[in-house]
């Protein structure tokens, strides 16, 4: 069992609605995002000139300029400019990682109070030349002599200019994250209607949360922007149904872009603290983070013994969780399983419930077992709401802590994969 010297309180969250992206953050960057969803949290909490312990959040795709960003961010808060701040990723599962990390330091006694963040911008994102051109300009400006200037500019081809757009292939395979869930997707024989079937219910969660005033204060309105404009309120399976495969064009695919989450700009943050800290100044405790767990998967193939699909990894650490807090699968009341795609969380679901994959993989004897779908990302899941990748774990734990708290009690499961062939999870409770 997992015993943390201290609770570590979740007190909640807000973000700032999440934009397919080239909308409305278009000329935005992560600073500016970033630095208006802390201050949002600040405003939501009377956080001005408070010195809290630390904040901490990251960015997938980020400029070299924000090396600082987290820093900056606070110092355009409002909070204190004793205030520390420090950048952290892990893909993905970056927000929920900034939340163990500093929610651990809290249970330490370390700090007493924290913000947790994250966020991205797809629109924003990093154009650079080829390593022949850096060198070029590296060298150009190592010189100290007219001759050696010379020489330097002198290698200069004019397919120097072609720009490097980023990408989020892995470096060790070359594919897609979406190329690697349709390897998955065939490994699992999903179809495509089953994966229309799961991004429906996301997006009609989402529409029926939104309009029942569930994201409203969860939401501050940003650069013209009040709601998620991902969300899809009048999609229908038939026009899911109708979308080609866009991974896996050869006619075998099944993931569509209705079925997959859309590129999303976004940030999200999340106020932590002791149970003495948030006594204080009279903000109530909506959930605890109890438990947390990260695991990798062999997704390369490094070992040599099998290649193992890329956002798997959530099946390794979810049970090693579940096993130090002697809970098993069926013990919530709510699942948060980020939908990367929605043929990631059908693949997760349906290891759980394989023998064979259990024992094989994860080294158990019995299958973990189903879950009730209808606890399944009640309030929609990333397809609809989409996925701003170092906010999705803001999010994710800000909405669950309020479900939480609006029922007075239970327990939710949080289990988020990530690029690099990881995952993230994590347990609140109230």
């Amino acid at each position: 069992m997992m015993k943390l010297p201290r609770p570590i309180a979740v007190l909640g969250g807000v973000r700032i609605p999440f934009c397919r992206n080239n909308s409305n953050y278009m000329r935005l960057g992560n600073l500016e995002m970033l630095s208006a969803t802390i201050k949002g949290l600040v405003d939501k909490y009377n956080l001005k000139g408070e010195i809290l312990g630390d904040v901490a959040a990251g960015a997938v795709m980020k400029h070299s300029r924000d090396w600082s960003m987290t820093r900056e961010a606070v110092l355009s808060s409002g909070l204190h400019a004793h205030t520390p701040g420090h950048n952290l990723d892990r893909a993905c599962g970056t927000s929920l990682s900034t939340a163990i990390e500093l929610g651990t330091r809290i249970a330490v006694g370390e700090l007493d109070s924290a913000i947790a963040a994250g966020v991205d911008s797809a629109s924003d994102v990093p154009i650079v030349f080829g390593r022949h051109f850096q060198q070029i300009l590296l060298d150009l400006n190592r010189a100290r002599s007219f001759g050696r200037r010379l020489k330097a500019i002198a290698r200069w081809r004019p397919s120097d200019l072609m720009p490097h757009f980023p990408s989020v292939n892995e470096a060790r395979t070359g594919l897609s994250m979406g190329q690697s869930c349709e390897l998955m997707a065939k490994e699992w024989k999903l179809t495509q209607k089953e994966q229309d079937e799961l991004a429906y219910a996301s997006h009609m969660r989402a529409t029926a949360a939104w309009n029942e005033g569930f994201y409203s204060d969860l939401v501050v309105p940003f650069n013209g922007a009040d709601h998620d404009n991902t969300v899809r309120p009048d999609t229908t399976l038939e026009k899911l149904a109708k979308l080609k495969p866009v991974f896996d064009k050869s006619g075998s695919g099944t993931l569509t872009a209705g079925n997959s989450t859309p590129l999303t700009d976004g940030a999200s943050a999340v106020l932590l603290a002791s149970d003495e800290w948030a006594k204080a100044h009279g903000i109530p405790v909506q959930a605890y983070l109890t438990h947390f767990a990260v695991a990798a998967v062999d997704f390369s193939s490094v070992s040599g013994i099998y290649r193992e699909g890329l956002l798997m990894a959530p099946t390794y650490a979810v049970p090693k969780m579940l096993d130090a807090a002697g809970l098993k699968l069926q013990d919530f009341d709510y699942y948060e399983i980020h939908e990367a795609f929605a043929a990631q969380v059908l693949c997760t679901l349906k290891a759980w419930e394989s023998a064979d994959y259990c024992k094989t993989r994860l080294g158990r004897q019995s299958p973990l077992g189903s879950i009730d779908r209808n606890k399944l990302n009640v309030k929609g899941g990333s397809v609809a709401l989409g996925h701003p990748f170092g906010a999705t774990g803001g999010r994710i734990v800000a909405g669950l802590a309020k479900l939480l708290a609006q029922r007075s009690k239970g327990r939710g499961l949080i289990s988020i994969c990530t690029g690099g062939g990881m995952g993230v999870t994590a347990i609140l409770e109230r």
